[in-house]
């Protein structure tokens, strides 16, 4: 990509500049933008860097069936490497998400690629079982800081109108990610090695640069730290490539009014305001991510180990289901800002555990089942995955943004750490009690959401979250 694609000089503040302007005339003036082309740009960097988040997740799935008979790797031992990679990602969203309050959020995210880039080498160098796990363990830390700061990023610099589908399509490039990792492992690991899937994982390295030189940083993140002479002229270079975009003058701004800044406290996840949106989102993130990761990683693995197919048609049937969860992906991308948040995830939730239900009531006794059945688990599961990465950083201030969304994914690391590790010690009870068990907990998480979560389909972040 050439450097004027997205030409630095647009978006050099000077901190000597001064400034009349206040947050709420940033806001109200990145409302009224148009999205545009230079919109889309940014996204396909950002997005480049979530593209290898998710491959890189994910390829342990493609390496499993290869590394488990060559390790002689129990059931334990597989559920422990795949869960010990979401741990590692469960510190480092808590940690990135900390970091990304302080520093910015383009800053926050270039730390991110460069953990997890690198630890894709070391991967690829693993030598043995507990080699791999530590590696694993690290690159998890890079893993999951990236996408949430990345989700806050892109919903910051989007107007409310079309934000649903903007900000997903965007994320749909997570799911892009998973499916090319099981289309690459298809053919990769049978060809070249196991370690050809981590070397390849290691490419958004090459992204830091351009994404520190190219990207600006988030106006609104600016002004909620008193830098309002930076997000003023960070902001007025974008008006002026979204006004070179679109060929067209910017409409009037119309300044609501807002607060004064206040300072960030744990009080804006569970003060009165927030409390109740927190444990909403929560539930939201574990119940769809059990299911998502706890069939997403295993299923390869299952139809190896379980069914006895062999090493092709097992990494084929996997592809079929991550294929199936893009087409949920994409329905939801495009049918959310329509369809309202509340309801999408209240149906996704509850279709998810109808289809594990299924597969507990027959047994889940032959491939065949496990693929339709578990498919159709992972097609809901899967819109509501991607979903949630829209939805939480409507739910709080820009003060506290970054630090409420990457609490909330740490439920999703939970749930990724659980999810595995249930197949893994389960597996000898029968595949129906587990998928009973992942049932359960998606129909939990379908109630609360029905009865307590609010909607913010076509609002102003300052309106939601104030």
């Amino acid at each position: 990509m050439s450097s004027d694609v997205l030409p630095s000089r647009t978006f050099a503040p000077s901190v000597a500049q001064s400034s009349s302007a206040t947050a709420a005339e940033i806001a109200s003036r990145i409302e009224r933008l148009p999205i545009c082309s230079w919109h889309v740009k940014v996204r396909l960097v950002i997005g480049v860097a979530t593209f290898f988040d998710a491959f890189d997740a994910l390829t342990i799935a493609q390496v499993l069936p290869v590394l488990a008979p060559m390790w002689k790797l129990s059931g334990a031992q597989i559920g422990f490497l795949i869960s010990v990679g979401y741990l590692g990602q469960l510190l480092g969203a808590l940690f990135f998400g900390w970091l990304a309050e302080r520093i910015g959020r383009v800053r926050a995210i270039a730390l991110c690629i460069a953990t997890f880039g690198s630890m894709s080498i070391a991967c690829a160098l693993a030598w043995d079982y507990e080699s791999l796990l530590v590696f694993r363990t690290i690159q998890g830390f890079g893993l999951g800081g990236e996408v949430p700061i990345a989700a806050v990023y892109i919903s910051e610099i989007t107007r409310a109108k079309g934000r649903g589908r903007f900000v997903l399509l965007y994320e749909l490039i997570f799911s892009v990610g998973v499916v090319a990792a099981g289309v690459l492992g298809y053919w990769l690991v049978p060809t070249l090695g196991w370690q050809a899937m981590f070397l390849l994982g290691a490419s958004p390295l090459v992204l830091i640069w351009f994404l520190l030189r190219h990207v600006p940083e988030s106006p609104r993140w600016l002004a909620s730290h008193g830098r309002l002479a930076e997000a003023d002229a960070t902001l007025a270079g974008i008006e002026e490539a979204t006004r070179t975009a679109t060929g067209q003058p910017l409409p009037p701004a119309v300044v609501t009014e807002s607060k004064a800044p206040q300072k960030p406290s744990w009080r804006d996840l569970f003060g009165p305001l927030y409390l109740r949106r927190t444990i909403v989102v929560w539930f939201i993130w574990f119940g769809s991510y059990i299911v998502y990761y706890g069939i997403g990683t295993w299923l390869p693995t299952l139809y190896r180990t379980v069914f006895h197919l062999p090493l092709e048609q097992s990494l084929r049937y996997g592809l079929i289901s991550n294929a199936i969860g893009f087409v949920g992906a994409t329905l939801c991308a495009l049918t959310i800002d329509h369809v309202g948040r509340r309801a999408w995830f209240a149906l996704a939730l509850a279709g998810s555990a109808v289809f594990l239900g299924i597969l507990w009531l027959n047994g889940a006794t032959t491939p065949q089942d496990v693929l339709i059945y578990g498919s159709g688990a992972y097609f809901f599961a899967t819109s509501a995955a991607i979903g949630v990465y829209l939805y939480t950083p409507e739910l709080y201030p820009t003060r506290v943004r970054a630090i409420g969304v990457s609490t909330a994914t740490a439920w999703l690391r939970l749930a990724s750490m659980a999810g595995p590790t249930i197949v893994g010690t389960m597996i000898a009870y029968g595949l129906g009690s587990v998928f009973l068990t992942f049932g359960l907990v998606a129909l939990l998480a379908a109630v609360v959401v029905g009865t307590f979560a609010i909607e913010t389909k076509g609002r102003i972040l300052e309106e939601v979250s104030p």
